[in-house]
């Protein structure tokens, strides 16, 4: 039994490390994996419209071009004037 659980773990680790076979459009299970979060997240996320999302009957399916559109419109950056190098300009000026 000890053997089968790891071979599942090592199937579940071989998944994540082919990032370059993400299909264009994706469904619940290949976003989560895509993304490294629980599939609850992605029903929660989908719940308050957070995550563009498609339905098809009673299925959600991801376009992989706008997700990826989403995850770079979704990047929280540190604001400017709080880096070191500008601070040091605005005292000077």
């Amino acid at each position: 039994m000890a053997e089968d659980g790891k071979s599942l773990r090592r199937k579940k680790i071989d998944r994540f490390s082919t990032a370059g076979e993400v299909p264009d459009v994706m469904d619940i299970k290949e976003l989560s994996k895509y993304l490294g979060i629980g599939k609850s997240k992605i029903y929660a996320l989908i719940q308050t419209k957070k995550i563009p999302a498609s339905r098809i009957g009673r299925q959600y399916r991801f376009s992989k071009a706008l997700i990826d559109t989403w995850l770079q419109q979704s990047i929280i950056m540190q604001d400017t004037s709080e880096l070191p190098l500008f601070k040091k300009d605005k005292e000077a000026g």
